[in-house]
């Protein structure tokens, strides 16, 4: 680990948590997270490999070096946007101004439901914190300075939530190593993402890498660029140029089968070809792309079934919204819960033995000393978390169910993109809600519900840039280039304090300076009134039932005794766990077995909705080569698949680059552009 490699890491996190918020929402580009494959921080790799190292000769950069500036700057990529700050600072204090304009809130005082360290406070100058986050406070032709910001108005509430969110993530990278040693080593998982990132590391002696210096590498890297290029040009050339299209319309076929149309299926009928989903798809294994592929489609046959019958999949049981209870989100919870005790037992005997070497009792099977570290950590880090939740006033039980939903979530998230390179995923269920169906609403309360809610809506609400997969791909990386793991994960949760410290500030100064960007509907007009709204939706419910006081007042044990779970929402639950439990067990008795379980924790998602087409075309192109050019041409054809993934993430980020130019030379907003999804 040499002293430059540390210093150009953080200098990444330092620049993906400063500059995200400016690219994403100011200048409205490809966001440079985005997902959990983050544009900006493979191209700095392909930068540093193709352009600084051959200028730097002899002194150009190793494969450990670049893997540890790789890992530091990943381990900042959950901070600046949809992982926290894109919706944090906005759910905090925009909830004040809906309830000017909502007189259901109003008449129900559901504002006073929140405990007041959840939400910024406005009482001292309401004026200048509410309505200056609004509508800006800079002005043309004067600079804005960061002691303009109220911060009167965030100590209190940044003093609740950071700690809480820093032990939350403190206690993934604690755990990391030991799911990593389980998948990588004991379970051989293909790491799609972090096996690119391999394939571009320089040798020992800061050279190309071998796949650069591959025709077909530059062959399918430059046409894919070309073609991104081109569309970006389009954006400000319409009338002179003529765009690639990269979807497919194919959504008239969808009244040739009514069931399939009653679904939803015609959403499913226009394909994005996403080359970088085709190129990673090349390297799983088959009936895991062929079920990221058809999952999508099998979703909108059963969505069109149920319709059918009267039963929508979709529509919420209890609450409203996103944050509600839905068949859909219970039936997913259920499958992630199915696969998360499979592998639980798959690895049941290395994770005893690392439970017995971090509570120093014996253990015959040998544990590398990082993850009983680790893992101490983190048996730490737990009870801390379950404190910080009562202390918010969460009653006991719900923290209990709560923390372990959170981290089977995150580590569930994990272990799909691992599996199959899914970079962009959305569960579509929250911890808040296992709790809500296990207790029901009478059991809750409205108070106990707008804890649980505020809790999801600042830690799940927006999961596509989640920091666990971003360590765990990190780990494979670092591992495969022999680093020291244990001091790689220190760096990296340094790395993630500094970026917390930039990102923070960054946001709210530009919130405050040119006012909350409303065009970005889903972070300054959807996510702040969620949990309101489905508190309103309970109170009301409470009211007619004249329960709602008597709820307030129950201790945990009566809540435990009032429990009521909701019985459409197990039904969907136990129907997810059956799922997962039939295809795990299929999968292994029958070598023929075409489906991979992963397929019910993604089939019902939009994410995999978008991706799905150019899933499909990785497992076309996979079968193809192997039946008809066998094992050999399986292996020369690497390196047009890797060539793929390499043009789009340059597709996507030198459009950021010249827009951002553009901005700083002319001052004006270039056109919007987007490559990959997020």
């Amino acid at each position: 680990m040499t002293l430059r490699a540390i210093l150009i890491g953080f200098l990444g996190a330092a620049f993906i948590s400063g500059a995200s918020y400016f690219n994403d929402q100011i200048l409205n580009q490809t966001y440079l997270v985005g997902n959990n494959m983050p544009v900006a921080v493979y191209g700095l790799l392909l930068f540093l490999v193709l352009i600084v190292n051959p200028l730097l000769g002899k002194r150009a950069f190793r494969g450990k070096e670049l893997a540890l500036i790789m890992a530091l700057t990943l381990a900042a990529c959950c901070i600046p946007g949809s992982g926290l700050m894109r919706t944090f600072t906005t759910s905090l204090m925009l909830p004040h101004h809906i309830n000017r304009t909502e007189p259901g809130w109003r008449s129900k005082d559901i504002l006073a439901e929140c405990p007041p360290q959840m939400l910024a406070d406005i009482s001292i100058d309401e004026d200048t914190a509410l309505t200056g986050f609004i509508q800006g406070l800079g002005q043309t032709g004067q600079p804005f300075h960061l002691s303009q910001i109220p911060w009167s108005a965030w100590t209190g509430t940044l003093l609740f939530w950071l700690p809480l969110i820093l032990t939350v993530w403190l206690a993934l990278i604690a755990i990391s190593p030991m799911l990593h040693k389980q998948w990588a080593d004991h379970e051989h998982l293909p790491y799609p993402v972090a096996n690119f990132t391999i394939a571009l590391l320089p040798g020992s002696n800061g050279g190309l890498p071998a796949i650069m210096r591959q025709r077909m590498f530059w062959i399918a890297g430059g046409i894919v660029f070309a073609i991104h290029f081109n569309n970006f040009l389009c954006q400000w050339y319409p009338d002179q140029l003529i765009p690639f299209k990269t979807n497919i319309n194919l959504v008239p076929m969808a009244k040739l089968v009514t069931t399939f149309q009653r679904g939803g299926g015609a959403a499913m009928l226009s394909p994005t070809i996403y080359f970088t989903v085709v190129g990673l798809s090349y390297f799983l294994a088959t009936d895991v792309v062929l079920s990221c592929g058809i999952g999508p489609i099998l979703w909108a046959f059963v969505c069109g079934v149920f319709t059918t019958y009267g039963i929508s999949l979709t529509s919420n049981i209890d609450g409203v919204g996103y944050l509600g209870l839905t068949p859909r989100s219970m039936l997913n919870f259920g499958a992630y819960f199915g696969m998360f005790g499979m592998i639980m037992y798959l690895g049941r005997r290395y994770y005893s033995s690392a439970l017995k070497r971090a509570l120093f009792i014996a253990s015959g099977d040998a544990v590398e000393p990082h993850v009983i570290i680790g893992l101490r950590i983190f048996l730490v880090l737990v009870p801390v978390l379950f404190l910080q939740m009562i202390m918010a006033g969460l009653a006991w039980p719900l923290a209990v169910i709560y923390i372990g939903v959170l981290f089977m979530f995150f580590v569930m998230i994990s272990r799909v993109m691992a599996e199959t390179g899914m970079f962009y995923i959305q569960p579509y269920f929250v911890p808040s809600g296992v709790a809500w169906a296990l207790f029901g609403t009478g059991a809750l309360g409205t108070g106990q519900l707008m804890i649980l809610l505020m809790l999801s809506l600042t830690l799940v609400v927006d999961p596509r840039e989640t920091l666990l997969p971003f360590i765990s791909g990190s780990l494979k990386v670092s591992d495969d280039q022999k680093l020291k793991l244990g001091k790689t994960l220190v760096y990296c949760s340094l790395a993630m304090v500094l970026g917390m410290s930039i990102a923070l500030p960054t946001t709210l100064y530009l919130q405050y300076r040119h006012g909350v960007q409303w065009a970005d509907s889903w972070a300054s007009k959807v996510v702040p009134r969620m949990p309101f709204d489905n508190v309103a939706a309970a109170h009301e419910k409470l009211s007619l039932q004249d329960l709602r006081e008597s709820a307030a007042t129950y201790s945990s044990i009566e809540r435990i005794r009032h429990a009521r779970p909701e019985p459409v929402a197990m039904i969907a639950v136990a129907s997810g766990l059956a799922l997962v439990l039939l295809f795990s067990l299929a999968r292994l008795r029958f070598s023929w077995w075409p489906l991979h379980p992963v397929l019910f924790l993604t089939w019902a998602t939009e994410p995999q909705r978008r991706m799905a087409g150019a899933f499909f075309i990785g497992w076309l192109v996979k079968v193809m080569v192997s039946k008809y050019g066998g094992a050999k041409s399986y292996q020369a054809l690497k390196p047009l698949m890797f060539g793929l993934v390499a043009g789009e993430i340059l597709g996507a980020v030198v459009p950021s680059i010249v827009g951002a130019i553009y901005y700083a030379i002319t001052g004006e907003i270039p056109p919007r552009f987007m490559v990959l999804p997020g």
